[in-house]
C-alpha cells in the first residue's frame, strides 16, 4: 500500500541536532571524569563525535577514554546520552535520565536482552549543561533512518532469509524483555502517574498532554481525528501489563551481521500492554518503507509484515496478539506527533518554516487517513 502523496525530496529526520560545541563537550567530559574517578587518573578524552545516521530525543557523544587507576592503564570507548537543551526546541517535554539509567540496569540484570552496560549518571547540569549517562559502546551496524534502511542499505540488499532472520531476532528481543515481570515493586518508576484505570488509558492519556504541549497553538486535524477514532475502537481486552521499550524499531537496534547486540534508546519505555511495542515496530517499519516506495524505490514490501511479526510473537511467547490494527494506528498517532515536533524543530532552527496546511509535516498523514476511514486494511 503506497500514497503517491508523500514527499521524499528530504528525510523527515534531516535536521539538526544540537548547538552544543563538540571540543567543549571533550574538554567537559575530561574535566567530569576527572573529578569521579581516582585522585592522580589523569584522564583523557578523545575521539569525540555525535553519529547523525538515527534519532532526534536525547544527544549521543561517542568517545574514546583513556585515565590511571591503581597503576594501571584503563579506558575504553563509551556513549553518553545527554539530555538536550532546552533552547534546542528538545522533541519531548521531559527526559529521566535517571529513570533510563535504573531501567538499562534493571533490564540487564532480569533478562538475556543485549543491553549496554552503564556505568555513570550525573544529574548535576554543571558539567555538560545538562544530566547526562555514561554506558558502554557497542559495535555494530544499524539499519539508518538517513536515508531510509529500505532501499541503498545493507539491510535492503540483503537475501530475504538474512532479512526474515532479522526480523524473527528483533521479534524476540520484544518477546525477552516482555517476560520480565512488570509488577516487580521496583520498576513502579516505570508507571505514569496520570489519571487513567490502566496502563493503557494512562498511556494514551500521556499522548494526549503530549500532542497539547507539542502543538502550542496550532490543530493538526488528522491528529485530532485519530485520538477520536482511538477512543471509539478502544481494545475490550488490554491484556496483561508488560515493560514496554517504547521506540522499538530496528533503527533503535544493533546489529553483528543479522543478529541483535545492542538495544538502544530508551526515553519512551514504560508500562503497557505488549501490542504497544509490536504496533510501533509493524508501523514504523511501514513508515520508512511507504517514503521509499512513493519515491519510486521497491521497498521491503514483505518485511515486518503484521501477520508475520505476530506469528514469530506468539511461537516465542504464546501470546496472540490482540487488535494490532489499532495499535498500528496508535503508533500512526504517536509518531505523527513527534513529526510536528520534529518540524518545530528546523523552523527553531531557521531551516524550514509553518505552511497554511498543518498536517503536511505528517509525512504519513495520507497512510494515516486511509487507516481512520477502513481503506488501509483493504
Amino acid at each position: 500500500m503506497v500514497d503517491d502523496s508523500i514527499q521524499t525530496d528530504r528525510s523527515p529526520e534531516e535536521v539538526k541536532r544540537s548547538s552544543r560545541d563538540p571540543e567543549a563537550l571533550r574538554l567537559a567530559l575530561e574535566a567530569w571524569l576527572g573529578d569521579r574517578l581516582p585522585r592522580g587518573a589523569a584522564p583523557q578524552v578523545s575521539d569525540l563525535t555525535s553519529p547523525s545516521a538515527n534519532g532526534l530525543s536525547s544527544e549521543t557523544l561517542l568517545f574514546d577514554a583513556t585515565w590511571r587507576e591503581e597503576g594501571e592503564a584503563r579506558g575504553g570507548s563509551y556513549v553518553a546520552r545527554v539530555e538536550p537543551d532546552r533552547h534546542d526546541c528538545p522533541v519531548f517535554p521531559v527526559y529521566d535520565l535517571k529513570a533510563q539509567f535504573e531501567l538499562l540496569k534493571l533490564v540487564r540484570e532480569r533478562s538475556s536482552l543485549p543491553v549496554p552496560r552503564v556505568h555513570w549518571l550525573e544529574l548535576a547540569p554543571g558539567y555538560l549543561g545538562a544530566p547526562f549517562f555514561v554506558m558502554d559502546r557497542v559495535e555494530g551496524r544499524v539499519p539508518p533512518d538517513v536515508m531510509p534502511y529500505t532501499f541503498g542499505s545493507w539491510l535492503s540488499e540483503a537475501t530475504p532469509e538474512q532479512r526474515r532472520h532479522l526480523q524473527d531476532a528483533s521479534v524476540g528481543v520484544l518477546a525477552g524483555l516482555h517476560a520480565i515481570d512488570a509488577s516487580s515493586p521496583d520498576l513502579a518508576f516505570c508507571e505514569l502517574d496520570l489519571p487513567g484505570d490502566t496502563p493503557l488509558q494512562r498511556h494514551f492519556e500521556n499522548q494526549r498532554r503530549y500532542y497539547a504541549w507539542a502543538r502550542s497553538d496550532r490543530h493538526h486535524p488528522v491528529l485530532e481525528r485519530a485520538f477520536e477514532w482511538l477512543e471509539a475502537h478502544w481494545p475490550e481486552e488490554e491484556g496483561e501489563t508488560v515493560v514496554s521499550w517504547g521506540d522499538s524499531r530496528i533503527g533503535n537496534l544493533l546489529y553483528d551481521g543479522f543478529e541483535p547486540v545492542a538495544v538502544l534508546d530508551w526515553e519512551m519505555a514504560g508500562l503497557g500492554p505488549r501490542e504497544l511495542d509490536l504496533g510501533w515496530m509493524i508501523f514504523l517499519h511501514c513508515f520508512f518503507d511507504e517514503l521509499s516506495r512513493s519515491g519510486g524505490q521497491p521497498g521491503m514490501p514483505d518485511f515486518m509484515q503484521p501477520g508475520d511479526v505476530a506469528a514469530t510473537y506468539a511461537r516465542l511467547t504464546g501470546h496472540e496478539a490482540r487488535d494490532l490494527a489499532w495499535y498500528q494506528v496508535y503508533a500512526a498517532l504517536r509518531h505523527g506527533i513527534v513529526m510536528t515536533r520534529v518540524h518545530e524543530r528546523r523552523v527553531h532552527f531557521g531551516e524550514d518554516e509553518w505552511s497554511e496546511d498543518v498536517d503536511a509535516v505528517i509525512y504519513h498523514r495520507a497512510t494515516l487517513e486511509r487507516m481512520l476511514d477502513g481503506s488501509w486494511w483493504r
